[in-house]
């Protein structure tokens, strides 16, 4: 995945005591996107747009807001998560992802 001509915030996004971080793009098209790096673990991450997650290293498991069960991700999987809403995310193995932005 490349992208070209992007705007790059410089500075980090850091959640859950430094454990996950990302950085945002911003494409000539205005589409806000954050690569990211996640530390094994478990988190809970709200949304207020939609997202979609591409996982680009690692390995994962999600559960959705609406979701009672665990759903497994690895590298070139990608899952959705609506907006005004939330997932778990459990990271297996250290993760890369790639987060696209709908409005």
């Amino acid at each position: 995945m490349v992208f070209k001509n992007v705007e790059v915030k410089t500075k980090a996004n850091v959640y859950h005591e430094g454990r996950v971080t990302s950085r945002t793009l911003i494409t000539p098209a205005g589409e806000m996107k954050t690569l990211g790096v996640m530390l094994p673990g478990t988190y809970r991450f709200s949304t207020q747009a939609p997202e979609r997650i591409d996982v680009t290293q690692g390995h994962c498991r999600i559960k959705l807001a609406d979701q009672q069960s665990w759903a497994d991700y690895q590298a070139g999987e990608s899952f959705e998560v609506p907006g005004n809403s939330h997932f778990e995310i459990e990271v297996v193995d250290l993760l890369d992802y790639v987060c696209h932005f709908g409005k």
